[in-house]
């Protein structure tokens, strides 16, 4: 059975991060969960990973289209390499579990994350 994709994560880079999370949890009635990650400044809130950083670090964010979250990291590689996309980033661990970037056969480019 093919792996399923539990949710999807929009990305929205931002130029003040403090500044926008307002808005994002009222939109969404969830507290903000800030992190760093690779010279970027992140905050989960709901369905929206909000960012912000200098353009270099921040670029390696923003080439994403969007975060998809599956309950099985490798069968989703695996299953993506099948079907015809290439890693991008091979899976590695991450503050907030573990994640690969893999891009689609007809260019997109997502980060899957899970356990």
């Amino acid at each position: 059975m093919p792996t399923k994709i539990d949710s999807v994560v929009a990305r929205q880079r931002v130029d003040d991060l403090e500044a926008a999370i307002p808005f994002y949890e009222r939109l969404t009635g969830l507290p903000a969960d800030r992190f760093e990650f690779a010279g970027v400044r992140l905050a989960s809130v709901g369905p929206f990973l909000l960012f912000c950083g200098p353009d270099e670090a921040v670029q390696r964010v923003a080439g994403v289209s969007a975060t998809l979250a599956v309950g099985d990291l490798a069968a989703a590689v695996e299953e993506g390499i099948a079907a015809g996309a290439t890693v991008v980033v091979p899976a590695q661990p991450t503050p907030n579990g573990r994640r690969a970037v893999l891009r689609h056969p007809h260019g997109g480019v997502y980060e899957y994350v899970g356990p």
